[in-house]
């Protein structure tokens, strides 16, 4: 069972969300909040395994709220949904801790995957804005001089910066074991160990990581 906490201003989208997901077996709307201090609030009340979370908000907008909730340091891991299609909203958002990133017109069967993906450690952005992502955030962050002596690049086996690599090009465990002839559970298990040595989150902070140090770059394919 995966718990939820629904965090927009607008009750009528509330509503739908709690619709879509009390019709669904295993998820469960623990609580709902109407702007970002009340996310805050809930999110350590009820400690949710995911907050739905809105980006413009009266008061505390999305941003700080997901910022807060995730500086906590507890279990409850953010998805956001906006209806806004910026990049600005996109950067700050992953930037504050997100694990994830959809859009409202997003199909039900998306929202949902995206909710379990998210629960499960993963990370999700909403495949129109991926390649965007990648590289407009390159071209925002210069690669850090000096980023191969980083003493988290050390700690990896030669295998497993290579997964790293392959995760700053926005690759998915599917095109990762194709390209190294592995199957996707032994991906799957790089990818964790790749994330446990370099203190990554999830995916989303692993990308970012591979970015800062200049391992991947705009259109390296």
């Amino acid at each position: 069972m995966t718990t939820v906490l629904i965090v927009d201003d607008q009750p009528l989208q509330r509503y739908g969300f709690r619709v879509l997901l009390d019709s669904i077996p295993e998820t469960e709307v623990v609580g709902e909040a109407a702007h970002g201090a009340e996310a805050v609030r809930r999110t350590a009340e009820l400690r949710p395994d995911v907050v739905l979370m809105d980006v413009r908000m009266p008061g505390m907008d999305g941003i700080e709220a997901t910022r807060r909730i995730t500086a906590a340091g507890g279990r409850s891991r953010v998805l956001v949904l906006t209806t806004f299609d910026l990049d600005e909203y996109v950067h700050a958002a992953l930037r504050a801790g997100a694990s994830g990133f959809l859009l409202k017109d997003a199909r039900p069967e998306e929202l949902l995957a995206g909710i379990r993906a998210v629960a499960a450690g993963d990370a999700v952005i909403a495949p129109a804005l991926t390649r965007r992502l990648l590289d407009e955030y390159a071209q925002l962050v210069p690669a850090r001089r000096g980023g191969a002596d980083d003493p988290r690049l050390g700690s990896l086996t030669d295998r497993e910066r290579e997964i790293l690599v392959a995760i700053g090009k926005g690759w998915t465990n599917g095109e990762i074991a194709a390209h190294f002839v592995v199957s996707e559970s032994t991906v799957k298990t790089h990818v964790g160990r790749v994330l446990s040595k370099i203190g990554a989150r999830d995916r989303v902070q692993a990308v970012i990581f591979a970015y800062d140090l200049g391992l991947a770059r705009p259109g390296a394919g």
